[in-house]
């Protein structure tokens, strides 16, 4: 069976709907929380077949708030980068993976909103990124991948909200597996809150049922570009 390590920045973010969907096609994966006092990162000699970055909440990479464990998850990333094994980021995640990969990212206020990503090429993911799908960030700053990143999707603004380096790494700047709950979480988590989320939140319940079907043909797409059902 394959293993993932995945980071969490937050008590409240995690894979979410995500999980379903690895546990299904019995693919393992272990949390590791730095936050927490004494726990450290992954350590950059484990063998496991892949990454995930989560998103951090109101933790961003440059600016006012940057990561406390930035230099540490860039290092470790770019061990995984280097060795060709599958990588994901997700928000604050793909903050650190565009990092990692010589890309950068651009300062942005704590925002949460709900909308939506719309396909970039009919051929993304093997032809598996949904043509539109809901796009939800709950997050500061913004990631900005390498120049020789490819775009998957973007967002009503034109801005990447998903992106592919090499053949199996992934960074997407919402979460497509985000609960309700979890932004619930965050607001009871941390004392810097969006402003006014109340609507963000109506509208996140409203696009439930669009975000677990467009996670079908995503994760299919991604499970087959990753090769962890190899």
């Amino acid at each position: 069976m394959k293993l993932l390590h995945v980071i969490q920045h937050t008590s409240a973010e995690y894979l979410g709907l995500l999980e379903d969907h690895f546990d299904g096609r019995g693919i393992r994966y272990r949390y590791f929380r730095p936050f927490t006092e004494g726990t450290p990162l992954p350590a950059r000699s484990a063998t496991v077949d892949g990454l995930i970055l989560l998103g951090g909440g109101p933790w961003g990479t440059v600016g006012e708030r940057a990561l406390p464990t930035l230099d540490e998850e860039i290092a470790l990333t770019r061990v995984y980068l280097m060795s060709g094994k599958p990588v994901i980021g997700i928000g604050l995640g793909a903050q650190v993976l565009a990092l990692a990969a010589d890309g950068s990212a651009e300062a942005m206020p704590l925002t949460f909103s709900v909308g939506t990503a719309r396909r970039a090429a009919p051929d993304s993911l093997n032809g598996f990124m949904p043509e539109a799908m809901p796009h939800i960030t709950y997050m500061r700053d913004l990631p900005v991948p390498p120049a020789y990143a490819a775009t998957l999707s973007c967002d009503e603004q034109g801005r990447t909200a998903a992106f592919q380096i090499g053949d199996n790494v992934f960074g997407f700047a919402g979460h497509p597996g985000f609960k309700r709950a979890m932004a619930e979480d965050l607001i009871m988590e941390f004392a810097e809150t969006p402003e006014n989320p109340g609507p963000a939140l109506d509208q996140l319940s409203s696009v439930k049922g669009q975000i677990e079907d467009s996670l079908i043909p995503l994760m299919t797409g991604i499970i087959q570009k990753t090769g962890l059902m190899r």
